[in-house]
């Protein structure tokens, strides 16, 4: 009995402590692996961006030619953006410069009536409209499972393990919202 109650007194702490050390190593491997799957949605996102911006400057060069600077900043913005694959931190640089350059290219819409009521034209405005609410959605996703991740790494007693095993602090995505929200019609039906 005594025997018992020494193994019990000596090994029940140290297997307490294991099974804390493999759930909270364990918890914060599951961590920093969620947060690559929640950069591709963003990823995903932005390419799907880049796919349309070279249609709406085509649609806006046939009624707007003249507007060249413009165009052309949107064009070497979207280069930039698409060659970024640094740290989210970057990346965002990139994509807040390309958002200022697309507000930019929206506004000249107000200017001619006739782009702003062509059918092509509002087909890809709302596209984007619903890419960028996509890009949104992916980036708060993104931005969670960093916070949930870094609270793991910088907190006690999860922190000690996360030191240890070099876990590092993770960057959050921000960039600006393009704010393309241009009412749509009620004729204007998406294409399916």
């Amino acid at each position: 009995m005594q025997n018992t109650t020494l193994f019990i007194t000596i090994f029940g702490p140290i297997t307490l402590f294991l099974i804390w050390f493999i759930g909270t190593y364990n918890r914060l491997i599951g961590l920093s692996n969620v947060i690559p799957e929640s950069w591709s949605n963003i990823d995903t996102e932005l390419r799907r961006r880049y796919d349309l911006i070279p249609n709406i400057v085509n649609t806006v060069k046939a009624y707007a030619a003249h507007e060249r600077s413009v165009l052309e900043a949107v064009a070497r913005a979207r280069s930039a953006a698409m060659a970024s694959a640094g740290a989210p931190e970057d990346q965002a640089n990139e994509e807040n410069e390309l958002v200022r350059a697309l507000r930019r290219l929206l506004a000249i819409s107000e200017a001619y009536p006739n782009l702003k009521a062509d059918r092509n034209f509002l087909q890809l405005q709302y596209e984007l409209v619903n890419t960028e609410d996509r890009i949104q959605a992916a980036r708060r996703f993104y931005n969670g499972n960093v916070r949930d991740y870094n609270v793991a790494v910088e907190t006690f007693p999860s922190g000690v393990i996360a030191t240890v095993f070099g876990f590092r602090r993770k960057e959050f995505f921000e960039i600006e919202e393009l704010q393309a929200r241009v009412p749509v019609p009620t004729s204007f039906q998406p294409r399916p």
